[in-house]
C-alpha cells in the first residue's frame, strides 16, 4: 500500500476533485503551513489535504466564552478538535493542489487551490505546529452505466438549476458549460447542490462513479420536488460559493 503524509487542512465543508478552493488563512496553526508550502518548489505541487469536519470547530475560539467566561482558549494545531483529532474528521479526503499562495503584510494568507483526488485518512500527527496526516489515495472506478447515468444527472441538474433560478434565467448554465465526462459531472453537480455536509461526505466517499451518479439521481429529483412545492425559496447562484475562512 503506497501512502503518502501531507499537512491536514480541516474544513466545515467537503472539497471534490476538479474545484476550486478559495481560502483567507489567518489562524496561526495554518498560516504555518502556508509557511512551509512555500518552502516547495515552483515546479513542484504545493499540496495539502482538505478534510470534512464530523464534530469540532473549524475556527478555534479566540476568547473566553460560555460556560466558562474566564476559560484560556484553546491553543495549537488539534484547537477545537478534541483530545482525538482522528475522531473529529470525516475519514475520506480530497488533496488540494495550491495554484497561488500569496502572503498579505498583516502575515494572512490569500490561498487558491483545486481538489485533485480523494484519500483516505489513515492517521492524523498533532506534534508539529499544524496537523499532518497519513493518507492512502483512493481509485476511482467508473462503475456500471456511468455514461447513461450522467445524461439523466445532467437533465435534472439543469431542472433543479431552473427551480432555484425563477425567472432568473440568466444565472442558468447553458448546455456547453456543463461537462459530460460522468466523474467530471459527479463531483461538479455533488459541489453545485444545495446539501448539507454530511450529504456532501457521503456522496465524495461513494465506491464508484456510477453509484455517486445513482445518489445524486435520487438528491435531485427529491430536492426539485422540495422547491416546486416551495415557490418562495430563495434563488442561489449555482457559480459561486464563500470563502472559506480560516
Amino acid at each position: 500500500m503506497t501512502t503518502v503524509r501531507l499537512p491536514l487542512f480541516p474544513l466545515n465543508s467537503v472539497l471534490f476533485p476538479g474545484l476550486v478552493l478559495p481560502l483567507n488563512v489567518f489562524e496561526e496553526r495554518y498560516r504555518a503551513m502556508m509557511r512551509e508550502l512555500l518552502k516547495t518548489p515552483e515546479e513542484e505541487p504545493r499540496r495539502f489535504a482538505v478534510v470534512a469536519i464530523r464534530d469540532g470547530h473549524e475556527v478555534a475560539p479566540s476568547a473566553p466564552g460560555m460556560p466558562d467566561p474566564t476559560a484560556v482558549p484553546e491553543r495549537g494545531p488539534t484547537a477545537g478538535f478534541g483530545p482525538d483529532p482522528a475522531k473529529a474528521f470525516h475519514k475520506v479526503a480530497c488533496i488540494a493542489d495550491a495554484a497561488t499562495i500569496r502572503e498579505r503584510a498583516d502575515g494572512t494568507f490569500e490561498v487558491l487551490a483545486t481538489g485533485t483526488n480523494r484519500v483516505r485518512v489513515l492517521s492524523v500527527d498533532t506534534s508539529g505546529p499544524f496537523l499532518t496526516a497519513e493518507l492512502e489515495p483512493l481509485a476511482e472506478e467508473l462503475g456500471d452505466e456511468a455514461g447513461a447515468l450522467a445524461e439523466g444527472v445532467l437533465r435534472s441538474f439543469r431542472q433543479y438549476q431552473k427551480r432555484l433560478a425563477g425567472a432568473r434565467e440568466r444565472s442558468l448554465a447553458t448546455g456547453a458549460d456543463l461537462p459530460d465526462e460522468p466523474g467530471v459531472v459527479s463531483y461538479l453537480v455533488a459541489a453545485a447542490m444545495t446539501l448539507d455536509t454530511p450529504t456532501k461526505q457521503r456522496l465524495l466517499q461513494a465506491p464508484d462513479t456510477a453509484s455517486r451518479l445513482r445518489d445524486e439521481l435520487k438528491l435531485l429529483r427529491t430536492e426539485t420536488a422540495i422547491i416546486r412545492t416551495l415557490p418562495s425559496l430563495p434563488a442561489f447562484d449555482l457559480t459561486r460559493g464563500p470563502t472559506s475562512f480560516n
